[in-house]
């Protein structure tokens, strides 16, 4: 039969078809040039759509599928607002470039517990010293607990500065470096905002300043990777090393009890 022959209904069927037959040659093609493409290639097409999420709805007994796009910075954005009162800056008493008497920056640090336990660099946190941190809800000092030999040092809140001020922070939720895949983007919270892109090496160098020691390290979701630190040799200690830390000295005999207050 010749084209030519083919009345309205039939060249709507042909058209059709032949759309099909085109769209899954293209989904074949595609899939196995995705398959084949360096991770230096896919990554930023990852990364430019995060997420698909489909939320289904019932209406009036229809199931009603919208197709919701998360875009990368948003994600970022979420990460950064879930986790901000958890990150506090840190100074202590000692002297200025001058060899004057002052307050002095001392990096940051984050919460791990409840209890108002936060970890920071050890070597910006080496011993008992006089120590402030000081989050959005206000200032407070801080009592040195003990450092550990993998590089990082526990605080613990004190009284505030000001009678009137309470102390509120959340304490982050703790992932898995584990579980990371190559190409995804690793968040570093501290003095400002910096995100470089895992390459599978768990063994992570973070070129961290002192001036930015004890920041937090995040994956998209929000949840906490591990600590960045400014020494030479270690520039990260993952979440779990501190989590174990911070088991055994709760199990040696409490100092780090107390009532917690948290942000809501």
């Amino acid at each position: 039969m010749d084209i030519k022959d083919l009345n309205k209904s039939q060249l709507i069927l042909l058209a059709v078809l032949l759309s099909f037959v085109t769209s899954i040659a293209t989904g074949i093609t595609t899939v196995t040039l995705m398959q084949q493409a360096p991770v230096s290639f896919t990554a930023p097409i990852n990364r430019v759509v995060q997420q698909t999420i489909e939320k289904i709805q019932q209406v009036e007994g229809k199931t009603i599928t919208q197709t919701v796009i998360v875009k990368e910075e948003d994600l970022v954005v979420d990460a950064i607002a879930k986790n901000k009162s958890a990150v506090f800056a840190i100074t202590k008493d000692g002297q200025n470039a001058d060899g004057a008497t002052a307050e002095v920056s001392a990096g940051f640090g984050f919460a791990v517990s409840t209890s108002g336990v936060l970890v920071t660099d050890a070597i910006l946190v080496p011993e008992k010293a006089v120590y402030y941190v000081k989050n959005e809800s206000g200032k407070f000092k801080a009592d040195f607990l003990f450092s550990d030999k993998a590089g990082f040092s526990f605080l613990k809140i004190g009284a505030p500065l000001d009678e009137k001020t309470k102390v509120t922070f959340s304490v982050p939720s703790f992932g898995d470096l584990a579980k990371m895949k190559v190409g995804q983007k690793i968040l570093v919270l501290g003095n400002g905002v910096s995100s470089f892109i895992f390459d599978g090496n768990k063994d992570i160098k973070i070129s961290a300043a002192k001036t930015n020691g004890g920041a937090l390290v995040l994956d998209l979701d929000g949840n906490v990777l591990g600590i960045a630190l400014s020494g030479e040799t270690t520039s990260f200690t993952p979440i779990d090393a501190i989590n174990s830390a911070l088991k055994l000295s709760q199990g040696e005999g409490g100092a780090m009890n107390a009532t917690p207050v948290l942000a809501q």
